[in-house]
């Protein structure tokens, strides 16, 4: 974006008289602020109805403009709530108290039977204050607002890839000071150090207990998905980057695990199978899944694949795992930037 079209977003921040009761009525959240941080910024919660709607309407344009593939939500439907990055203004006028550095819309619905899970339907911070530390502070008022209310769980709805890697990043962090993942996650450690997955005679699934799972969600409201997500995350942060074969075999899990979700896991002539299909668009990404069944001549079940078309398929595969490899290695370089004191104690020092 170029500056001319920062500073004209940075004109739609200040709150026009009719808005500065969204502030003043709204519930400040208490935060965590460490010692760099500007004592003027606040998170206020309100929900989206009276002036608070019409606060949304007006930031609808930014959204559409500066989030990809965002659309704006239905504030009629009941259990939508904002939370808005405030900062107070050094000239206080009766038209203009505060600045909006940015926003997140949460939205509050049912889970049987008794429970709310929170969803992050939109988060925004404004182009001339990102790189502040606002779009973390949101995220973790977040988190706080689900635990204190005790919610099921916390999702995001189509998260970018940087907003995912935020996300990660605090999650493991969070993680990292939870000591009841600590003896599964040791375990998982140590036997990729003790198993040799190079000659592929042997597996190792990679996985969490499934009860840990459900501690996880229960007492940090972090969904299963974002915790898997994570497990494999703090499984990499705890092995020797000079332990060539442990990290050989930590890739290798990921290999597995990937071409399972893909593939599926059957060996045999019945399971989940990917086969080339000749195409006039694309021969080389066109392809068709199928799923065999019990019973009937084994013929018509499998279809053989072409050796071209099993090195495609390998290499595809391992595109894909680089890909998450990448992304694992970026969240754990940023974790440990920022939480070298929970990295104290490792599965080593256990």
């Amino acid at each position: 974006m170029s500056s001319s079209n920062g500073n004209r977003v940075a004109g739609l921040n200040c709150f026009p008289y009719r808005y500065s009761n969204v502030v003043t009525d709204g519930n400040v959240i208490k935060h965590g602020a460490s010692i760099d941080e500007d004592s003027a910024v606040e998170i206020v919660r309100v929900e989206l109805q009276g002036a608070a709607a019409f606060l949304y309407c007006r930031l609808v344009p930014l959204i559409l403009l500066l989030v990809e593939g965002s659309t704006p939500i239905d504030i009629t439907e009941h259990g939508w709530e904002m939370l808005v990055v405030v900062k107070k203004s050094a000239q206080a006028s009766s038209s203009s108290n505060f600045l909006v550095l940015g926003f997140a819309a949460v939205h509050h619905f049912y889970h049987y039977p008794e429970s709310t899970r929170l969803r992050i339907s939109q988060i925004l911070v404004l182009p001339p204050y990102q790189g502040e530390g606002h779009g973390l502070r949101l995220l973790e008022t977040i988190n706080s607002i689900s635990e204190c209310e005790n919610i099921y769980d916390v999702t995001i709805e189509d998260p970018s890839d940087y907003l995912q890697y935020i996300r990660s990043s605090i999650d493991c962090l969070r993680l990292l000071t939870f000591h009841p993942i600590k003896p599964a996650l040791c375990s998982m450690v140590s036997s990729l150090k003790e198993t040799n997955l190079s000659k592929r005679t042997s597996s190792l699934k990679m996985v969490p207990p499934s009860d840990l799972a459900e501690t996880v969600r229960q007492k940090l409201k972090i969904n299963k998905k974002q915790f898997l997500r994570c497990w494999e995350i703090l499984i990499y942060l705890n092995l020797d980057a000079e332990d060539r074969k442990t990290l050989d075999n930590f890739r290798a899990c990921i290999y597995d695990c990937i071409k399972g979700e893909i593939l599926g896991t059957s060996t045999g002539p019945n399971g989940k199978r990917l086969v080339q299909m000749p195409s006039n668009f694309d021969e080389e990404t066109c392809f068709a899944v199928y799923w065999t069944q019990d019973g009937g001549d084994a013929d018509d079940q499998t279809v053989e694949q072409q050796p071209e078309d099993l090195k495609t398929q390998e290499q595809q595969l391992n595109e894909v795992v680089d890909s998450q490899m990448e992304e694992i290695v970026e969240v754990a370089k940023n974790v440990t930037s920022r939480g070298k004191d929970k990295l104290s104690v490792s599965c080593s020092d256990i």
